[in-house]
């Protein structure tokens, strides 16, 4: 296993992170148990889950992921052994998880709360804001809505909620998700404005098909330390080949659930085709090919795996014994060159 060294904090964490999603909802919590003994075992030290999961989100059965990690931290008795990161839902169709969903005081102080009791910890290492307040695009969409009102709640409002928790004692560093470079950099300059907790990370999706991190926020990554917790490396398992042709293997995510459509334009599923054609052509499986070239990238922290039964796991974590030669670097980027970002 390899192990980074988040930059502004002492967590170093696995090049392979254990995702959670699928705990509550495709997997049970014994079939949960398995994976994270095997990730622990295989050096996997690093463990991202989130308050709304399991996906897709559910008010019944909201929190199972957490519950089920919690019940497994109590039986192993591990939780020194691991880095533990979640994440506090924003205002974005999620009322169930609380009234009046914000990302002010009164919301950062309840979800931690919940959040510890469901884990059966005192703390977490790292506590991510799973989206923003404001409406911006993320998620997928390209075009800046241009909203009119102003938010209630302000960015340093946030801060200085997650400022208490950690002289609490409740949570370590903090982090983003789906976030975008203003939101990364004013962040960044309201910390260091106003002597508050500085991000540590950033979690956004990042895969062949999606490589929009690159455009604005490497260059951040790359100046303020702020590096790339990289999700969906496999972009919802297409990347495997596996659903090309209008194929829906059974039981597959894509095939459950309908609502996972993001990577099925014509241009994402050109692109899957030239890259899974690629691998083969260099002797690859194409979900290999994938998570390593994501595990390559000088920005990536952390890429974060999700595997719905222990063989996919072991193949996931054992792309860190590939390579990727000059030659098939060369490759990618004549297709990421001709479907330029097809699924953002």
């Amino acid at each position: 296993m390899q192990y980074n060294k988040l930059p502004h904090s002492t967590l170093e964490v696995s090049k392979i992170c254990l995702g959670t999603m699928t705990f509550g909802e495709q997997n049970t919590q014994q079939e949960a148990f398995n994976q994270l003994d095997y990730a622990l075992e295989r050096g996997v030290n690093f463990i991202d889950t989130a308050e709304m999961y399991p996906v897709p989100p559910s008010g019944k059965s909201q929190g199972l992921t957490e519950q089920y990690i919690g019940n497994w931290l109590a039986k192993s008795g591990k939780r020194e052994k691991v880095v533990l990161a979640t994440k506090i839902a924003g205002p974005r169709n999620v009322p169930y998880i609380r009234d009046n969903m914000s990302l002010d005081r009164r919301n950062v102080h309840l979800a931690i709360d919940d959040s510890l009791k469901r884990l059966q910890t005192d703390y977490v290492d790292l506590y991510q804001l799973h989206w923003p307040q404001r409406q911006t695009n993320c998620f997928g969409q390209l075009n800046y809505p241009y909203p009119d009102e102003q938010q209630e709640v302000t960015l340093i409002e946030t801060l200085e909620a997650l400022a208490e928790l950690i002289k609490a004692g409740k949570i370590r560093y903090i982090g983003v998700s789906n976030e975008t470079p203003w939101g990364v950099m004013s962040l960044l300059r309201l910390a260091e404005k106003h002597d508050l907790p500085r991000i540590v990370s950033i979690q956004n999706p990042y895969n062949l098909l999606n490589r929009s991190f690159e455009v604005g926020l490497s260059e951040i990554s790359h100046y303020e330390g702020v590096q790339l917790l990289a999700y969906s490396p496999l972009a919802f398992g297409c990347l495997s080949g596996k659903y090309l042709n209008g194929a829906r293997p059974k039981d597959a995510r894509c095939s459950l659930f309908e609502r996972f459509v993001r990577y099925f334009t014509p241009q994402g599923e050109q692109a899957t085709k030239a890259y899974v054609d690629l691998a083969k052509a260099h002797g690859l499986e194409p979900t290999q090919m994938a998570l390593a070239f994501v595990n390559q990238r000088p920005f990536v922290a952390a890429n974060i795996i999700g595997a719905t039964n222990l063989d996919q796991l072991k193949a996931n974590i054992d792309s860190l014994d590939v390579v990727l030669s000059d030659e098939l670097l060369q490759g990618i980027q004549e297709i990421g060159t001709t479907y330029s970002n097809p699924c953002p």
